[in-house]
């Protein structure tokens, strides 16, 4: 019986241990991030080095761009979203070869976005102009659906 309780406590301690080390590691990736958060869902962590992840906008940010009655392309995605995982090589390339700044607010981090910007799916892009939404498009489609929608938007 001895035995089994040490060996019980040995098993829960390294548990712990696991656990502890996980949780730092997680926010030693974390730290510095673009998002201004201390802690960051693990898929989010994933895509901090992603060249297509890097043009992104905070929700205070985007507030006041629209209040200050911008003119701006924001693509709402969350970092679990297998369309987005997929829509994202398709449309940031693209953006840039089209010269448009394509905005990228993480709904995954920031949830307020959902209903802010009435946010129904993932992956979904947004014109806005003057501060006010003119144009979206929600879902994964071909690079050639991308480009018209750009061109009929920009």
């Amino acid at each position: 019986m001895k035995k089994l309780l040490i060996f019980g406590a040995i098993i829960i301690v390294l548990f712990g241990a696991l656990a502890w080390i996980t949780s730092y590691t997680q926010k030693q990736k974390a730290e510095g991030n673009p998002f201004g958060k201390e802690e960051l869902h693990p898929a989010t962590i994933d895509l901090l080095d992603d060249p297509n992840y890097q043009n992104i906008i905070l929700p205070d940010e985007l507030r006041e761009a629209l209040n200050n009655k911008e003119t701006m392309t924001v693509y709402f995605y969350s970092s679990t979203c297998e369309f987005c995982k997929k829509t994202t090589p398709i449309v940031v390339p693209l953006a840039k070869e089209m010269g448009i700044d394509l905005k990228q607010f993480n709904l995954l981090e920031f949830e307020e976005g959902w209903d802010e910007y009435h946010i129904e799916a993932t992956p979904t892009i947004v014109r806005f102009k003057n501060g006010k939404e003119v144009a979206r498009i929600e879902g994964y489609y071909e690079e050639d659906v991308f480009r018209k929608w750009f061109e009929q938007t920009k």
